[in-house]
């Protein structure tokens, strides 16, 4: 059975996910971008049977426009975030692609919030792009 390992930045928190996810989705809704940081996020959502976690997580909880609760979980010691619920579906977890030690052959599946994405969560065929950290410096 394929596993899919994870892990938050400083390594406090661990998780493995065990079979293929049920969806991998990209949402740009105002509470995920606020959330990462950037346009959108993109997870992975498994049955929470299939999951185990260790570590000391911290929560935050909101209200949804369905009216429903979602709590977003993050380690408690780097604050990268590691998984999301939504009372909805009380039995499945969604895990950032990002904290994957290895995301390989998880695509996105489905785009939510689509409505929401900011003008410049997209890069032109002009941006230039490095393997790596370049060694330039910005001028001026």
């Amino acid at each position: 059975m394929i596993k899919y390992l994870g892990k938050c930045l400083c390594g406090e928190v661990t998780y493995i996910a065990e079979g293929r996810p049920i969806v991998v989705a990209q949402c740009h809704c105002e509470e995920c971008r606020r959330l990462s940081g950037t346009g959108h996020t993109v997870g992975a959502m498994f049955k929470s049977e299939a999951v185990s976690v260790s570590g000391k997580l911290s929560e935050f909880k909101y209200s949804s426009g369905k009216d429903s609760e979602v709590t977003k979980a993050f380690c408690s010691n780097c604050g990268s975030p590691v998984y999301g619920k939504n009372t909805r579906l009380e039995d499945h977890l969604t895990f950032t692609l990002g904290t994957m030690d290895d995301a390989s052959g998880l695509d996105v599946e489905v785009v939510i919030f689509e409505r929401d994405k900011p003008h410049w969560d997209q890069l032109g065929k002009e941006v230039v792009s490095f393997a790596t950290q370049p060694d330039w410096k910005p001028e001026g």
